[in-house]
């Protein structure tokens, strides 16, 4: 018993070093968001901890990008920085295992940064093209996954 009790304390702390959380301006997140275009389409996911459809809407966008590989999920944290060990616990506990960033510039610049046409209401999704890197789809607030599986056929074929 003591043995998978060491197991399981020390499978945790390795996936904790998975997560890979890093202070972000939105020049940032756009470069990374560029680096695709032509390999892979991008959902870029701009969230909260306090924005409860960013939180119910966040294992259905990890589940999207588990399933398919020519699909990248940019998932960008917007709460103060006081809150990044937070972030970084909640990253842990969805079983993301990639690179996500964290906000690192004033509000305004980083959301006329993103998208001058973006209010800064959360969450925010922008939908890339696989070929171009083109802007398919882009909204605010919550949709159903119907919404999220066209978009991502869109992004996939164009």
């Amino acid at each position: 018993m003591k043995k998978i009790y060491i197991i399981a304390i020390s499978l945790f702390f390795l996936s904790c070093n998975d997560v890979e959380l890093i202070p972000a301006s939105s020049l940032t997140v756009i470069e990374k968001i560029n680096s695709y275009r032509g390999e892979k389409a991008v959902i870029l996911n701009v969230w909260a901890l306090w924005c409860a459809p960013c939180v119910e809407e966040f294992p259905m966008l990890v589940e999207f990008q588990k399933n398919n590989e020519n699909l990248e999920v940019v998932f960008v944290n917007v709460d103060f920085q006081d809150e990044f060990e937070n972030v970084k616990s909640f990253l842990v506990k969805q079983g993301l295992k990639s690179q996500s960033f964290i906000k690192n510039e004033k509000d305004d610049i980083f959301i006329n940064g993103i998208n001058g046409q973006w209010s800064g209401s959360l969450p925010y999704i922008i939908v890339f093209s696989k070929s171009k890197g083109v802007v398919v789809d882009s909204w605010e607030g919550k949709e159903p996954k119907s919404r999220f599986e066209l978009a991502i056929d869109i992004a996939l074929s164009s």
